[in-house]
């Protein structure tokens, strides 16, 4: 930034699997002033990022700004990727060039998450389980987000001297099952996968996963297909089977999250994600917090972690838009 004490404007945007989000934040001074109503695309509607940005650009009415923070469900450790769990190619100087940017920094969405907790205050999270206290100012903070795939952060604070954000692959870590019902859901999706990462089980993919499987055990015979739909049910309770299978995700989830905090050394973890977002109030009487703590030798160190869920509205754009200010300002 030439004049830190300006009002600059950026494009912020969280390009997951399924949604691509669009905003436009205001900066002063390394801080975040404003983020516009976010525009919310779908992005297996659009052949690229660049389509994208110029349906956004239609929405806002006008020529948008010339610089771009970028959250993206993938590894961003080059300028050149493809999304995970989407078509979506990337090229950061082909973006810069075809869009006509001064400047694009992109970052990992779960990176971005990681960002916006370092900014929001505890009013901006819920608690889920361990001890009902603030995140620590000091040590490291894991981020779990299920969503499409399912993300993973590590935050690093370092009290006066700032924070540090991490990004990692940790949802493709191997699942472990825990139980003779979780044996079965292995052996069933090793097959039809042949490797089973966590994110085969804890994602918005992953209740059908877990649902077709427990049905095959029950002898179910008519099934609910549909993604979407299935989600639906469980939520609201209207299909017993269905609600087993969240039952079942939520477990999943609190094993996975208490591995990762166990292997970052975490004294903190926050659930972030579309999927965590629309279980939250689900988790606090879900079996997630027996499987968080339940790593035998480390089972106390686990329950003096507080775990949090994040509720500020879009944090993905607030984090990318924070990354943009804390490494321009």
């Amino acid at each position: 930034m030439a004049d830190d004490s300006a009002l600059m404007e950026i494009v912020t945007a969280d390009i997951g699997g399924t949604h691509a989000r669009f905003a436009i934040a205001s900066i002063q001074r390394g801080q975040i002033m404003s983020v516009s109503e976010p525009v919310l695309l779908q992005t297996g509607a659009f052949a690229s990022f660049e389509d994208a940005w110029k349906a956004f650009e239609h929405r806002v009415g006008r020529r948008l700004p010339g610089d771009l923070s970028l959250g993206v469900a993938a590894p961003v450790a080059n300028g050149e990727f493809s999304l995970t769990n989407s078509h979506w190619q990337f090229d950061r100087a082909q973006i810069a060039s075809q869009l006509e940017l001064s400047s694009v920094l992109m970052i990992n969405d779960l990176a971005a998450v990681a960002h916006a907790i370092s900014a929001v205050d505890d009013e901006q999270f819920a608690h889920v389980s361990g001890p009902d206290e603030s995140l620590p100012k000091t040590g490291a903070i894991t981020i779990v987000g299920p969503g499409t795939g399912l993300g993973v952060a590590l935050l690093l604070r370092e009290g006066t001297q700032g924070y540090r954000v991490m990004e990692t692959e940790g949802g493709h870590m191997d699942f472990a099952s825990l139980d003779p019902v979780e044996d079965k859901l292995l052996a069933a999706l090793r097959e039809k996968f042949g490797r089973v990462s966590v994110e085969r089980l804890v994602s918005g993919p992953g209740l059908l996963n877990i649902y077709e499987v427990l049905a095959k055990l029950e002898g179910h015979v008519e099934l609910i297909r549909d993604e979407s739909a299935l989600w639906s049910k469980a939520l609201d309770r209207t299909d017993q089977l269905a609600v087993l299978a969240l039952d079942r995700f939520c477990m999943c989830l609190g094993a996975v999250a208490g591995d990762l905090a166990l292997g970052h050394g975490a004294s903190g973890v926050v659930i972030a994600g579309g999927i965590g977002k629309r279980i939250g109030e689900r988790l606090g009487s879900s079996g997630f917090a027996k499987r968080f703590v339940a790593k035998g030798r480390f089972e106390r160190r686990l329950s003096a972690i507080p775990v949090k869920l994040i509720t500020c509205p879009e944090p993905g754009l607030l984090g990318a838009a924070v990354a943009f200010a804390r490494k321009h300002a």
